[in-house]
Parts: structure tokens; sequence; C-alpha cells
């Protein structure tokens, strides 16, 4: 019978390493998704996501394990990427090399495809041009799909605070967005 998560964290915070191996592997996706979107470039990711584990190992001691690990460890990789950014001067463009395989598979026209692809690239520039708070709750709201109470967690902020980034971020993102008339 597989261990739950509260089980893998008590596991692990006692020195079980497979425990951790097992949260890991529960968790990696989604804390490679925030720091690729974050960061906007897969080697950093990888290696933003790697770092994240290794903290999050070495300050297993502050995990409460009564509480949801995703959003703890999340939270680790978030702040990695805060500071990362600080040091990065152009962030790239997330799935850029994604693009194209997932427009590929539509049943688009070329001149289609190359339509959309210019749509992706325009919007995905417009998301990695905002502040670093304003791009981590777009991505932790409308990428990992999390609640405002989930955000506030796994970025240690107030709800209203959350609300207020996430409010600023899309009217930047309206404003830039908007066709040039």
């Amino acid at each position: 019978m597989p261990l739950t998560e509260l089980e893998l964290a008590e596991r692990s915070q006692r020195g079980d390493l497979d425990a951790y191996g097992e949260l890991v592997r529960l968790h990696q996706g989604g804390v490679f998704s925030v720091c690729y979107r974050l960061l906007g470039e897969r080697g950093e990711a990888e290696d933003a996501a790697q770092e994240a584990f290794i903290r999050a190992h070495e300050r297993l001691n502050l995990f409460d394990p009564q509480r949801p690990f995703g959003p703890w460890v999340r939270r680790v990789a978030a702040n990695l990427c805060f500071n990362r950014m600080q040091t990065l001067k152009d962030p790239g463009l997330p799935f850029e090399d994604e693009l194209e395989n997932v427009h590929a598979a539509s049943a688009l026209s070329p001149e289609a495809l190359v339509e959309k692809n210019e749509k992706s690239a325009w919007i995905w520039r417009a998301i990695m041009n905002l502040p670093p708070h304003y791009r981590a709750v777009i991505e932790l709201r409308h990428f990992q799909e999390l609640s405002y109470d989930e955000i506030a967690q796994t970025l240690g902020l107030p709800v209203g605070v959350v609300k207020t980034h996430l409010h600023r971020a899309r009217k930047i993102l309206s404003k830039r967005l908007q066709p040039d008339e």
C-alpha cells in the first residue's frame, strides 16, 4: 500500500531518503513547471528545480508535515527562481522550442501555424517581461491552476496581496497585448 504524502514527509524528516525521493517524484513536474515559466529557459529551469529539491531537503526541519508538501516545495523553487531572475539579463521565451512541435501536430495550414506561433511568442514575451512577483502569480494561477489560498501559501503572501498582484499583472498584460493601432 503506497504511503500518504504525510507519511512520506514524516519519514523524510527522519532521514528516509527513499521517502524523500518519492516526494520529489510526486512534485518534480510542478516544481519544474514553476521554474521553467519563471526563468524561461529549459536548462536554467532544470538546474533551479534540482537545486530547489536540494534546498528543500536541507530545510526539511522547517517543514510542517501536517501541511501539503507541494506548495511548500514550490515556494522554495519560486524563491530560488526570484533570486536567479535578478542575475538573468534576458529570460528568454518559455517553450520556444516546443511551440513548433505543439502547433505542428494540429491541422492548421502553414500560414495559420506561423501566425499562431507568432501570437504565442508575443504573449510569452509579455509574460516574461512582467516583474517577477507578477509573473509568479500568473504562472501559479493560470498555468498551475492553484487557488488564491494555495498561491498565498506557495509564495508566503496574504491572499489579498495575491489578488492585488494578479489584478495588476492582468492589467499590465492587457495593455501590452493590445494590438498596435
